[in-house]
């Protein structure tokens, strides 16, 4: 290999700093090849998929869409969890002995029901459903995965909201003994996020624990976690332990971390435009060619929610 010396070397033979930061999102976003090999060293299955295998019963809802989900293998390699590690596949190679038993979620703030409640428990008194979501990345990708859960305001109904309380701001549990992540300062932790109170009750809105007929992985945000499929997949919080009712819009991680990137609202746009990532277009994980992004991911049902608001402003 030939060695040049500094003072051989022209500007433009040194990596802009740029294209170099760039360069995991390019892996991230890049086209998936035909050859399965090469499809397997972009989609993160390096990382064995942990699977417990338990069964969950879950009836099937009309909500769904009807395109084919994401396998299961990508879904379960291929994903962001920061507190188990930054690459792809950190989430299954590091998150397979995390305890998820026992476990509780404490629901407290502006509510008159509040309590802590084993995770179990709180699970219990609703009919799960599988309910076959998009899931769109701010990083230009996107999949389709059948969850299993319930409706995040069927529990909000039952811990009685009280008149005050306009946002729902979530937590999720802060464990550097189990999540490695946690160990360093990528995020400022525990991870928070937020919605309005109108957004948390709105049918889509759903708390998960499982996916594909079986109890969520914990590379997947075990035992419970957060989906909103209008909205960049960064806002479905996994590993909750806290759920509490405020007045005032909550500080949640990432938009306190980049505002210009992350908005609090953070609906799917493809007229705003990531920082790093354009995103009027998307590589569905599995295909080759990009598609089309649609507004609110496709959910138009929950536009009504915005009304009047200036939603390249509000993100």
């Amino acid at each position: 290999m030939l060695i040049r010396k500094a003072e051989d070397l022209k500007w433009s033979d040194v990596t802009p700093e740029s294209l170099y930061l760039r360069r995991r999102d390019f892996l991230a976003t890049a086209a998936v090849p035909v050859l399965a090999g090469a499809a397997s060293l972009l989609t993160g299955r390096g990382a064995a998929a942990q699977d417990n295998g338990q069964a969950l019963s879950a009836n099937k809802s009309p909500l769904s869409t009807t395109e084919p989900p994401t396998p299961y293998e990508d879904v379960t390699t291929y994903n962001n969890f920061y507190e188990f590690g930054t690459d792809k596949g950190d989430p299954a190679r590091n998150a397979g002995k995390f305890k998820t038993r026992p476990w509780t979620v404490t629901i407290d703030g502006a509510v008159g029901k509040g309590g802590q409640f084993a995770i179990d428990d709180l699970i219990k008194p609703y009919q799960l459903e599988e309910r076959i979501y998009r899931l769109r990345c701010v990083e230009a990708w996107s999949m389709v995965i059948p969850w299993i859960g319930f409706p995040l305001g069927d529990l909000l109904k039952k811990v009685e909201p009280l008149p005050n309380a306009k946002f729902v701001e979530f937590k999720t549990i802060l464990d550097p003994k189990q999540m490695v992540g946690q160990r360093g300062t990528v995020l400022d932790w525990p991870y928070v996020e937020g919605l309005r109170l109108d957004e948390a009750m709105h049918p889509l809105t759903i708390l998960v624990v499982g996916l594909y007929g079986k109890v969520l992985p914990n590379q997947n945000g075990a035992p419970i976690r957060l989906i909103v499929p209008w909205k960049y997949g960064f806002k479905g919080i996994k590993s909750i332990v806290r759920i509490r009712l405020v007045e005032k819009q909550p500080r949640t991680t990432w938009n306190a971390d980049w505002p210009e990137a992350y908005g609090f609202y953070s609906n799917v746009n493809p007229d705003v435009s990531h920082p790093r990532y354009k995103q009027d277009k998307e590589r569905r994980i599995g295909e080759f060619f990009k598609r089309k992004t649609l507004m609110f991911n496709g959910y138009d049902q929950v536009a009504s929610l915005y009304s009047g608001m200036d939603l390249k402003k509000n993100y």
